[in-house]
């Protein structure tokens, strides 16, 4: 498959002085020791018009930072793996307003955490929309302190060795935080997807999203781990936060893994989620054939959740969430630019990527500082967007 196509920031309607702005301000940042180096990609009207590499791949290596680096992305997995449940959907193997435990067996019959302590029975089955858009009930163990929260990190839901399946098996003994359908609650929802996808597919999570996202995109650098041969290219971060002092410790991602966390375990490059978040910003086609329909990414990219309330701390002021992103529905209300409609997500350690249909605009940022990651996801939305000039 051939590269995107390049053009010019001024032939998209964006400056190339607005842009170098925000590469100054990366290079200051790193002369100041605050991360060791990232990447910027730019996007607009189907055309790469910016792509630069600021810093050291490695803090612990003397190579520069290249464009090529390859990044553990962490929760920008979630988008990945909730379009591989969309191509179930088109193929008519499953339907999003069924219950999961249809599929998966262990997650029929649920229990709810009750505020006085015990639990009670579900008062709804958890439905595939309820993982899509975060509304099953799940969490994640470190989001909170309460009973639930300890649970799950008792029963080392995120340890690296086991599979998939013993996951959701563990995560069926578990009491759910909220009722099904009742709250947006950031959580091990998509690692529950990614295990559906193996059911209803018959193969590994890994193998699906390669032979049916990855390999049609021509996103060669994306998977759960880096071959041994492009070691090299792997980008690094600091061992300890150089604001906070805490330690920095990063998933080993040089080894096939037995869990294939859906939720947040995939690498990749700036040029491969480009291609992603192309194909998306195209309403699901791609060079020489489609991956999506039209109505399908319509579907995904509108607000699922209406008055179901949220998170504020994790789903900002103006945002509702839609099936793997969460998407722009004020224009008002987010301390940052954008347009109604405009879609997102972030990694733990620093990347993240918009699209803004509006706008005919996708961006990504590649970094590995956890620590610095709400900076940085501000300083990208603030200043690609005081570049656009047309």
């Amino acid at each position: 498959m051939s590269p995107l196509p390049l053009a010019r920031p001024e032939e998209v309607g964006l400056s190339t002085a607005r842009l170098e702005r925000l590469g100054a301000v990366l290079e200051e940042r790193i002369a100041a020791g605050h991360l060791p180096g990232a990447v910027v990609l730019v996007g607009r009207q189907g055309r790469i018009a910016w792509h630069r590499a600021h810093g050291r791949r490695d803090p612990a290596a003397a190579d520069p930072m290249r464009t090529d680096a390859i990044f553990r992305i962490y929760s920008m997995t979630k988008p990945l793996v909730s379009v591989g449940i969309m191509l179930l959907m088109e193929e008519g193997r499953l339907q999003l307003g069924e219950p999961v435990g249809r599929y998966l067996p262990d997650l029929a019959g649920l229990r709810v955490a009750a505020p006085g302590g015990g639990t009670v029975p579900a008062a709804a089955p958890v439905t595939i929309q309820d993982l899509l858009r975060h509304t099953s009930g799940l969490t994640y163990e470190f989001l909170g302190t309460g009973p639930v929260h300890q649970a799950y990190a008792a029963a080392r839901i995120a340890r690296r060795a086991q599979t998939n399946a013993d996951q959701v098996a563990t995560l069926a003994t578990l009491p759910l935080l909220h009722q099904p359908g009742t709250r947006w609650e950031y959580s091990r929802s998509t690692d529950v997807l990614g295990r559906l996808i193996e059911v209803v597919a018959g193969q590994s999570l890994g193998a699906f999203l390669a032979e049916r996202i990855c390999a049609p995109l021509g996103m060669v650098d994306t998977g759960f781990h880096v071959p041994t041969g492009q070691q090299h290219r792997l980008a690094g971060g600091f061992a300890r936060d150089p604001e906070s002092g805490a330690e920095v410790a990063l998933l080993d991602v040089r080894e096939a893994p037995q869990f294939q966390s859906g939720g947040g375990g995939m690498v990749s490059t700036s040029a491969d989620y480009a291609r992603f978040l192309q194909m998306l910003a195209a309403n699901g086609a791609t060079e020489g054939g489609r991956i999506l329909s039209r109505k399908t990414v319509e579907l995904m990219t509108a607000d699922h959740l209406g008055a179901i309330p949220g998170s504020p701390d994790l789903l900002p002021p103006g945002f509702g969430f839609g099936l793997g992103f969460a998407v722009r529905r004020d224009r008002g209300l987010a301390v940052t630019p954008g347009s109604v409609g405009l879609y997102y997500w972030s990694g733990l350690a620093g990347t993240t990527f918009w699209v803004d249909p509006a706008e005919r605009l996708f961006a990504v940022f590649m970094m590995q500082g956890p620590g610095q990651r709400e900076y940085y996801r501000g300083l990208m939305r603030d200043m690609v967007y005081a570049a656009i000039v047309d």
